[in-house]
């Protein structure tokens, strides 16, 4: 054979082999696309028969510009003429159920305090709001007698107070308001249809009024979200992701990729308190914006702000071990042995983990300490091995798993020095998930100041969600109150706070309790062996 021919069968070869892989590579992917659309979407895998009593041993073992408008002159000034196109932004049927409520003047206050004569009613003053009620909707009439001296005009007329409102000159009571936005911010329901469930009982509200009670609101309750997050960045444990969502641009008719990002805090297995913050788009300021203050520990997935801001010593950084287990169970092509013992190696941290939050906080450090670092160590020095030995393909997911786990080698037992910290960042997730239903519905924020208003109310529903309170009930007790509350008593309104003021009264109490799993009391009296069948059995 010519040199000639040998160079070419070389050449014949090597492209052979690249086409090899390339269609493992494409056949990978193809695989992946077909079971998103056609397959299984859980994660979970198959246990082999001696995991449970493997880890049942170990465990034994273990001790212990907008257009121009029109504008109409008055007295003094110019302001913008309302675009009525004719019709009341606000109609109601005639034979609405009326409630009345008289406010009246106290008798001292009618009385001369020179003679002792009382004043006369000379009229009233009638102020109508829509109210609501679960399934119904009423007329809640206030009725204020005014009072004066007939043979003394200068003394003016007296009249009684209306109760504090969150929204002055409204039509709308709060009982109404809290309807609204629960239905929005709990339920998912976009404004068009609340507007359809208004018209079905004979109410008329557009969509532009409703848009500005819901702002209003908003703005209303944004002290409270401010309070909730200092509360939330000073617990020391926090978990953070961010998701994108729709923001409309009103110039162009288009919409363009904005972030909400959430973050939940608190030490316990299920922090309640839960904040959503707006943004608009995901660059790294934001992450340091938002944690400027905050030193303590902080679960999240890989994303580069965290690990800028972990490397520069501001917190202790937990990675999420499911975005790592999530990377080689996609990897289901290249070596399936291999993947299947990371597999199986991270399912018995999980049920390790499983075992330690049902126990003391110092048993907890134990078992991380004593049984779970073991196994890390096992995995590191494995997925190096694999990584360095040359038989991978480069394109693979196999690859790219093995890559996004030798990247958080420094912070992997992070989670291991802390009884509060976590293995994973599902906290989070699972707070993101009703902003994920959500953004089905209603697709998009229509403006900056409607995503601000979106997090602050979501912050506040959503903390209701997970303490077991009627966000609806809290929403309307809440906006009557705060326009009234001193600033110094705000935290009273917060809602475990609120809760507790309100613990003996089950009126107040109650929403669709919904966890991810069944979580046992942590006081240590269960036997050990069937927490770790516990554990077996979830994952």
């Amino acid at each position: 054979m010519t040199p000639e021919e040998t160079i070419y069968l070389q050449q014949l070869e090597n492209k052979n082999q690249f086409l090899i892989s390339e269609v493992k590579s494409l056949k990978e992917q193809l695989d992946w696309f077909q079971r998103q659309f056609f397959g299984q979407r859980s994660e979970r895998e198959i246990p082999m028969p001696n995991d449970q009593q493997l880890l049942l041993d170990i465990v034994e073992s273990f001790k212990g510009t907008p257009p121009e408008e029109e504008v109409e002159t008055v007295p003094a000034h110019q302001r913008r003429k309302p675009k009525r196109h004719g019709k009341d932004s606000l109609t109601l049927p005639d034979d609405l159920p009326v409630k009345t409520t008289i406010i009246d003047v106290p008798k001292e206050e009618r009385k001369d305090p020179e003679t002792g004569e009382l004043s006369e009613k000379i009229g009233e003053e009638v102020t109508r709001k829509l109210a609501h009620t679960p399934g119904s909707y009423y007329i809640k009439e206030y009725i204020r007698p005014k009072y004066a001296f007939l043979n003394r005009e200068e003394d003016g007329i007296v009249c009684a107070e209306l109760p504090d409102t969150v929204l002055p000159r409204s039509r709308a009571d709060e009982s109404l308001l809290a309807d609204i936005l629960t239905k929005k911010y709990a339920d998912h329901l976009p404004l068009y249809r609340i507007i359809e469930d208004f018209s079905r009982n004979g109410i008329g509200i557009s969509k532009q009024l409703l848009s500005q009670w819901v702002l209003k609101c908003g703005k209303a309750l944004h002290p409270l979200f401010k309070e909730m997050q200092k509360r939330v960045l000073g617990s020391g444990n926090i978990f953070i992701d961010e998701t994108p969502i729709s923001l409309l641009d009103p110039g162009k008719g288009k919409t363009h990729e904005a972030y909400m990002w959430v973050i939940v805090g608190g030490k316990n297995s299920n922090p309640a308190y839960r904040i959503y913050n707006f943004r608009l788009d995901r660059k790294h300021k934001h992450a340091s914006d938002l944690l400027k203050d905050y030193k303590g520990i902080t679960h999240s997935d890989k994303y580069g702000a965290y690990i800028v801001l972990a490397e520069k010593g501001q917190f202790v950084w937990c990675p999420c071990w499911s975005h790592i287990r999530r990377k080689f169970f996609e990897a289901n092509t290249g070596d399936p042995p291999f993947r299947k013992w990371v597999l199986r190696k991270i399912r018995y941290l999980f049920m390790l983990e499983r075992v330690a939050w049902n126990r003391s906080t110092e048993e907890r450090l134990r078992i991380r300490q004593e049984l779970e670092i073991p196994i890390i160590d096992e995995l590191i020095a494995a997925i190096k091995r694999r990584l360095v030995d040359g038989k991978i393909l480069p394109k693979s997911k196999l690859k790219t798993a093995l890559g996004y786990f030798c990247g958080l080698i420094p912070y992997l037992k992070n989670y291991t020095t802390d009884p509060w910290a976590r293995l994973d960042n599902n906290v989070a997730e699972r707070a993101i998930r009703p902003l994920a239903i959500g953004r089905k519905n209603w697709l998009f924020m229509g403006s900056k100041e409607a995503g601000e208003a979106a997090a602050t109310v979501l912050s506040l529903v959503q903390t209701c969600r997970a303490l077991n309170i009627n966000p609806r009930v809290y929403l309307e007790d809440v906006l009557r109150r705060i326009m009234g509350h001193s600033a110094k008593r705000l935290d009273e309104l917060l809602p475990d706070q609120w809760l507790a003021a309100h613990s003996n009264d089950t009126r107040w109490v109650f929403y669709n309790q919904t966890i991810s799993w069944k979580e046992e009391p942590c006081n240590g009296v269960m036997p050990f062996r069937h927490l770790c069948l516990q554990a077996y059995v979830f994952f």
